[in-house]
């Protein structure tokens, strides 16, 4: 069983949509899928069963398919808006699945498996991942450059080390990392092709970028210590850009640093008042490192604060990647074969209900989102062997079903505390507490999970009221 269906459902779809008047066509499944997890987490996450919604986009055009897009896009938002959790909807990578415009929608909680980037001042938001990382105060030296030099350092492996022996602060030095270069060769080229990535000493690789950047399906695997040793003739931590024979690639970071320190690719030796172009020519300047809090936004609205985030939701415009290789086509209004432009959107159902218990507990127990509560009120009848107590509670029970509210009734008998702390782990959205000594003081117990907040009702008027808390809270999404 696969993870998602995009070449089944084109493979029907090439062989029932023959015609232009067929399209657009948005078809969905929800099933119940597995998946070998190598990743086993606590609590709820990352279960080997789980269900997903798949649907598949089929339109004439890329203007066509674009518009399903916005459409299935502005769909996704209108779900999570309606459950009533922090979500953002996130820049992210396409991965395998491929496609030139993708967006995650992620809810935000401390347990998130991604790490996510979001502008407080503007809805910007993306996946560390494809993050554009932008110095909130760039690096730009105004140095005369300098001849250089060639210094001793012996035993230095690390740039922190390089950092205190030179008292150079590490976002001043270079580092020089080395990568491979042979995906998609002729397997019998058994050379080693490699390229070098150069960054300040502070800063950290992002292998998406770097994938994107060399139109590579996977990220580039890093050489090992006797690779580096045959491109650049010394040890990592000895290594730079002077005299190497591949292409070296330059992280933005780096473009306005003057005069700086690389290894001389010798070991034990390093070099300062190292100058592009001068002392070498880079392949290319691009953004390669993690972006990271404190960055500027990439709207220019602000700096980048660091959450963690749960994918739920996952919208991918394809294009023709899938039609065009399995030869999906129709015909167009003139009799001409066209191919048909695609889209594929997935939610995870049983995903979403675990993400927002993790988004929404405390340490008593869940505290479930009105909108997709087993059920909106539990009924704690404390007394349920009192006659007075149990018709009562029957009563609101009768009453708030008839308004077709979800209603859990607690009749057991068991201790008040019992029954409190089973209601707080449950986490319904209202908590009614009904009792003798509360019904003979002519009033009843309507509790908010959320907030703890309790509100004294009269019993004749409990059903209406509690029915207004229910509807208050469906309104402000809690």
């Amino acid at each position: 069983m696969a993870a998602t269906h995009e070449e089944a459902v084109t493979d029907y779809v090439r062989h029932d949509l023959k015609s232009y008047r067929d399209l657009p066509k948005n078809l969905y499944q929800i099933q119940t899928k597995y998946r070998d997890e190598i990743r086993p987490r606590f609590g709820l996450m990352r279960g080997r069963e789980f269900i997903m919604k798949d649907a598949y986009s089929f339109d004439k055009d890329q203007a066509g398919a674009l518009k399903t897009y916005e459409l299935m896009y502005a769909a996704y938002q209108a779900i999570f808006d309606r459950l009533g959790v922090k979500y953002r909807i996130v820049q992210a990578d396409a991965g395998n699945i491929g496609g030139s415009q993708t967006h995650e929608f992620q809810l935000l909680a401390d347990a998130g498996e991604d790490a996510l980037l979001v502008c407080e001042e503007s809805d910007f938001a993306a996946n560390v991942e494809v993050c554009p990382a932008i110095d909130a105060d760039p690096q730009v030296s105004s140095e005369a450059e300098k001849a250089t030099e060639k210094f001793a350092t012996p035993g230095l492996k690390t740039i922190r080390q390089l950092s205190e022996f030179t008292k150079v602060p590490e976002k001043e030095l270079v580092k020089t990392l080395f990568f491979s270069a042979n995906e998609g060769l002729n397997p019998k080229d058994t050379s080693l092709k490699a390229f070098a990535v150069l960054l300040r000493g502070s800063d950290e690789v992002n292998p998406i970028k770097l994938k994107n950047l060399l139109g590579m399906s996977n990220p580039p695997n890093m050489l090992t210590d006797e690779e580096v040793r045959q491109v650049s003739g010394a040890s990592p931590g000895s290594c730079g850009p002077v005299g190497l024979k591949i292409p070296v690639y330059l992280d933005t970071g780096v473009e306005g640093l003057k005069n700086y320190i690389v290894g001389a690719n010798e070991d034990g030796f390093h070099l300062k008042n190292i100058n592009h172009p001068r002392d070498f020519q880079p392949t290319k300047v691009a953004d390669l490192r993690m972006a990271q809090a404190g960055d500027k936004s990439p709207d220019g609205k602000g700096l980048l604060k660091s959450y963690r985030g749960i994918e739920v939701g996952h919208v991918f415009y394809l294009g023709t990647k899938y039609s065009e290789k399995m030869k999906a086509v129709y015909l167009d209004p003139q009799g001409k074969s066209q191919v048909l432009e695609m889209g594929c959107y997935g939610i995870g159902v049983t995903r979403t209900v675990q993400a927002c218990i993790e988004q929404s507990h405390d340490k008593d127990g869940i505290i479930w989102p009105i909108s997709i509560a087993p059920f909106q009120v539990h009924i704690c009848c404390l007394d349920p062997k009192d006659a007075n107590v149990l018709a009562a509670s029957e009563k609101i029970y009768q009453d708030l079903r008839e308004q077709n509210v979800d209603v859990l009734m607690d009749d057991r008998d068991e201790r008040p505390g019992i029954k409190f702390k089973d209601a707080d782990l449950l986490g319904m959205p209202l908590r009614i507490v009904i009792g003798k000594k509360g019904l003979d003081q002519g009033e009843i117990e309507c509790v908010i999970r959320r907030t703890k907040e309790v509100k004294k009702i009269s019993p004749d008027q409990a059903s209406k009221q509690i029915l207004a808390q229910v509807q208050t809270l469906t309104k402000e999404g809690q």
